[in-house]
């Protein structure tokens, strides 16, 4: 018989698998955190390459200069053998041989370095150039004192393709009402925003929002789903199939919940053994 793992300890793992991905390294994503850390990473890296090039650099020119003096010396190699001075130059080019095969690899992984650097650079500064307009056009704009009002303004505009003023609009909303009764699908359209973009973890912060604090809201099942959605993409697929199950046992008569029952019969089915050679 299968042990049914109880609900509350199900629930458990899935919020401690959502804060096990965003802790250390997420914090709110208005603030471009994420991209921030992922660059001081990478610029920390780019330094340590940088720095053991100079030193592979000075070895393999104390080498050629092994190397040179050897050349220089040869005509006093009287007093050794020919395969003495043979051996001793041999070694000596196969060392400087290494010690270039291994600038080669340094300068190639700061290669992929300063390629990551620059696009994560390019990607902060189009954020921010996007942020900026979002909020110039924002303050531009007339905004409606009711929350539901002003929720639906932001749901427009989303439709209308501005994402970017959609999301800042968002933003002020759960400022202006953090526990607001449509709070939960800011939270959610929050969400929208960044999983549309495929910035999961984003995604995953305002998901869980919306479960752990708004689970009655209409938005509740719909964020397990793309949370489950958000796991696949980051290829935590136990994770994933944990939100699928969460979804139908917490809103079984959800329309996401059918998605998700059939979502986790195409895991079982995939899950099932290959059939044996030979049998009917």
């Amino acid at each position: 018989m299968t042990r049914r793992v109880p609900y509350t300890h199900r629930m458990k793992r899935l919020v401690l698998a959502v804060s096990a991905l965003l802790s250390g390294c997420f914090y709110p994503a208005e603030r471009g955190q994420i991209l921030e850390d992922k660059l001081e990473k990478l610029t920390v890296q780019n330094k340590s390459l940088e720095q053991e090039l100079k030193e592979t650099r000075d070895k393999q020119n104390a080498s050629l200069d092994d190397v040179q003096k050897a050349l220089e010396q040869l005509d006093k190699a009287s007093r050794r053998s020919d395969a003495d001075v043979g051996v001793q130059m041999q070694k000596t080019v196969e060392d400087v041989a290494t010690l270039h095969g291994s600038m080669e690899t340094i300068q190639y992984r700061l290669g992929v370095l300063e390629d990551a650097q620059k696009k994560t650079n390019d990607e902060l500064a189009k954020r921010a150039e996007a942020d900026a307009a979002a909020e110039k056009k924002k303050e531009e704009l007339k905004r409606p004192d009711d929350p539901k009002e002003f929720l639906k303004l932001a749901e427009s505009k989303i439709k209308d393709g501005d994402v970017p003023l959609g999301r800042a609009l968002y933003n002020e909303f759960l400022k202006k009402w953090p526990k607001d009764s449509q709070a939960g699908e800011a939270h959610f359209g929050l969400g929208e925003t960044y999983f549309t973009e495929d910035r999961c973890r984003e995604a995953l912060y305002e998901y869980n929002k919306v479960i752990q604090d708004f689970s009655k809201s209409s938005s509740a099942p719909d964020a397990y789903l793309h949370t489950s959605d958000c796991f696949k993409k980051l290829k935590m697929v136990a994770e994933s199939k944990l939100a699928l199950e969460e979804l139908v046992k917490t809103h079984p008569k959800s329309e996401a919940a059918k998605t998700a029952k059939t979502r986790l019969a195409e895991l079982k089915g995939g899950d099932k053994p290959a059939p044996k050679k030979g049998s009917k």
